[in-house]
């Protein structure tokens, strides 16, 4: 009898040990069918919790600044302290989160900010906004005052079209602006023409009746607007190239009308025109490879701003942020450090 409830427990035990293993199957099996389910039916789902769980990993947190009815939403980590606070402009049809790559190598001390553009993502849009570079302008100086990051100095960075708008912001309201980098910016007359100077030039032709490059409507639309804006070819799976596809179709009429407004006579060349202004110390990045705006215009800029440094990355195209982060983010932080202790050895001097 002893020997029986021996072999009945040892048998309990068992069988405890195979219920322990299919519960801890299925409950490993559900998030795992959920992600093969998001990654082949719902990629934009999946995209969207991916960036969701980048900042909340980052320690980035997304707020919104409300100025007389008009929204912008933002992330931001830190507070306000020794080092200058960091605003960050991204480039056209992009938002907020394409700075996580570069945030991820920044020190968590320092206070960072990224905002939405107009119109972008979270920010407010509507049928009546000024949507040029000097539109831009002004409204960001509405974001910085409604969250009064203004109240002391700041470093502003801007890419692409963020950068065509950085350097105009730099020129409009210099006491604001300690430093500034601008990354393959917009708005220069560079001397040699890009691929996407080709485009640009055919769309004209056609009266805007081809496909913009840099509005994609396909997955293989989309894998042409990397090939062409990076240099490091990516092997992107063709559900990701579907789920971009799919989180930007809603507002590609949108971003037709920014992309209308941007490459207009009144702002294809704003940053130029503007940087006879510029006052504050100034940082240009450029990935050699860039075949969107040609890395000749850092040579334009660096001979019409006195003191201008720059940095040539190779083996880098026009996503530096995307293709160098961490070469980005040092480079950042080198040059607000170097300009920092420049004030402070002025002041120390006088």
């Amino acid at each position: 009898m002893k020997i029986f409830w021996i072999f009945r427990a040892a048998m309990a035990a068992e069988l405890d040990v195979v219920n322990l293993f299919f519960v801890a199957g299925a409950t490993l099996a559900i998030p795992i069918l959920a992600f093969l389910a998001s990654f082949l039916l719902w990629p934009s789902v999946l995209i969207k919790v991916y960036y969701w769980y980048w900042r909340r990993t980052l320690g980035l947190q997304v707020r919104y600044a409300d100025c007389g009815g008009y929204r912008f939403c933002y992330s931001y980590r830190g507070k306000p302290g020794m080092r200058p606070s960091i605003l960050m402009l991204h480039g056209f049809s992009a938002h907020k989160d394409m700075w996580l790559t570069v945030v991820k190598y920044l020190p968590k001390h320092l206070h960072i900010v990224c905002v939405d553009m107009p119109g972008h993502e979270g920010t407010t849009r509507t049928t009546t906004e000024d949507y040029s570079i000097q539109g831009q302008v002004r409204r960001i100086h509405q974001f910085v005052g409604s969250i009064h990051l203004n109240r002391k100095v700041f470093h502003l960075v801007g890419t692409s079209m963020g950068g065509n708008v950085a350097g105009v912001y730099a020129a409009c309201y210099p006491s604001e602006i300690c430093s500034m980098t601008l990354i393959c910016p917009d708005g220069i007359k560079h001397p040699c023409e890009t691929k996407f100077d080709n485009h640009l030039q055919d769309l004209e032709q056609s009266n805007f009746t081809l496909n913009i490059p840099l509005i994609p409507t396909t997955p293989d639309e989309m894998e042409d607007m990397f090939r062409l804006c990076s240099h490091v070819r990516f092997k992107i799976p063709q559900q990701i190239l579907q789920g971009l596809v799919d989180v930007r179709e809603p507002h590609n009429a949108f971003y037709e009308e920014v992309f209308m407004k941007i490459i207009g006579e009144k702002s294809r060349y704003a940053l130029q025109e503007h940087l006879h202004l510029i006052t504050s110390p100034l940082q240009v990045i450029w990935g050699k490879q860039d075949q969107v705006v040609d890395v000749s215009g850092a040579t334009v800029i660096a001979e019409l701003v006195p003191g201008c440094r720059v940095d040539l990355l190779d083996n880098c195209g026009h996503s530096v942020v995307m293709e160098k982060p961490c070469r980005t983010a040092k480079l950042i932080l080198e040059f607000i450090i170097l300009q920092q202790n420049a004030r402070s050895g002025t002041k120390k001097s006088s």
